[in-house]
């Protein structure tokens, strides 16, 4: 297995190369990047060395650590300061105390355990979960919870044993919130921002070109990052849900970033794809992160597409392009969407590599997939498939001229 997956990894690279730079609808025409969401996730606990590792051996360009911080104020990856579900650590007799209450972005979480209750050396004697039902247990406990520092040198090793640059794209996880235990720690209020920074900074440079994108559900924390590096940073988008007629559910707390919600602002996700939302995104940040419905319009019009007697989201209505991805284009920003799942989430197709497919043929410029081998497989597909979708390639010029006129500008 280990071996089919390298060479399909490396057939996928060969095709690439050669394939015409103008046969992408992408900003720069480039082929889009495949990254690893939270590593290998769908075969190997999340937010592990073993899992990125994993994800890069199928052929991942980058991989995705979320970023949380320890009671010591060490950046570690874990998809959310809540460590209960993610770790083994309820089964271990002598963190029993450390079990309490928090609220995280006006969610409760009752009897829950909280990554800045634990020093890096009480962390690192914990196991890794799988966090999602139907997927391999095998390794449950068996791999440690890895830091910044230990993922950055991991990117960098697999990319002189592989010789091709492995990408590192941190997500700073609300922000607000650390920014509130950074406080309680005796730290500075943008001491989570500002060690993300150093890191960053010490391993690459700063430079827009390094290998590295930061990106965040909030606002001003980019705001203020943009003030601080040239690395690129991403807005991500969020919503509740997909109403049935392809519009965007927008439900606390979903509907906005938190930053703005706890000042009482008014922008709401959907508000940054707008046209209008999209131009004040590019005065800070250099692409979006928008959930894939943003991107694609899906109906769900009661039709059992697949035949399989249950209407689903695979059984949606593909309408097409929602403009976001023109729009954003235009504005010289990139537009990266999530999350691809083989076991999940599927919208209008039945097939997750189709479904990857038609996101690629649509002019994204990366997808984060928890299962890299498909998404590798499906850039392939595209790559040597004869016509890419939209064929009209004044969008692509539209993009690229934005590119060089519209750069993130920096605040003084």
């Amino acid at each position: 297995m280990q071996t089919k997956f390298i060479l399909s990894s490396l057939a996928a690279a060969l095709v690439l190369a050669a394939a015409p730079a103008m046969a992408w609808n992408t900003l720069d025409g480039n082929a889009p990047l495949v990254i690893a969401h939270r590593g290998a996730s769908g075969y190997l606990p999340e937010h592990t060395l073993e899992g990125y590792a994993k994800a890069i051996e199928m052929g991942a360009n980058y991989i995705e650590p979320d970023l949380v911080m320890t009671k010591d104020g060490v950046l570690v990856a874990r998809h959310e300061p809540i460590i209960g579900d993610s770790t083994n650590v309820r089964q271990l007799a002598q963190f029993a105390n450390r079990m309490t209450t928090k609220t995280i972005d006006g969610v409760t979480y009752k009897n829950q355990y909280f990554v800045e209750d634990f020093t890096l050396a009480e962390l690192k004697t914990l196991g890794a979960m799988q966090t999602r039902a139907g997927r391999p247990t095998t390794y449950d406990g068996k791999f440690q919870v890895p830091t910044l520092d230990e993922v950055i040198n991991l990117a960098k090793a697999k990319s002189i044993e592989t010789g091709r640059s492995i990408g590192i794209y941190p997500e700073l996880k609300h922000s607000t919130y650390m920014q509130g235990v950074s406080l309680a720690q005796g730290r500075s209020k943008t001491y989570f921002e500002d060690k993300l920074v150093d890191t960053l900074h010490a391993a690459y440079g700063n430079v827009a070109n390094a290998p590295v994108f930061i990106q965040s559900f909030e606002v001003s924390n980019l705001q203020y990052l943009n003030t601080k590096t040239d690395i690129k940073l991403v807005q991500l988008v969020d919503a509740d849900d997909v109403n049935a007629d392809g519009s965007m559910s927008l439900v606390a707390p979903y509907d906005k970033p938190f930053d703005v919600a706890n000042r009482g602002g008014k922008l709401s996700f959907a508000d940054l794809v707008s046209e209008v939302g999209l131009s004040f995104v590019a005065t800070y940040a250099d692409g979006i992160g928008p959930w894939k419905p943003y991107l694609m319009k899906t109906v769900a019009d009661g039709v059992d597409r697949d035949g399989d007697g249950a209407l689903t989201g695979k059984d949606r209505r593909v309408d097409g392009s929602t403009g976001v991805i023109e729009n954003a284009h235009a504005n010289g920003l990139f537009v990266h969407t999530w999350t691809f799942r083989n076991d999940a989430s599927m919208l209008g197709f039945a097939d997750p590599q189709k479904e990857m497919e038609a996101y690629l043929k649509l002019g994204v410029d990366g997808i984060f997939t928890d299962f890299t081998d498909t998404g590798v497989a499906a850039l392939h597909a595209v790559a040597t498939s004869a016509v890419p979708e939209p064929s009209n390639y004044a969008m692509l010029l539209a993009g690229l001229g934005a590119l060089a006129l519209v750069r993130r500008r920096k605040s003084a």
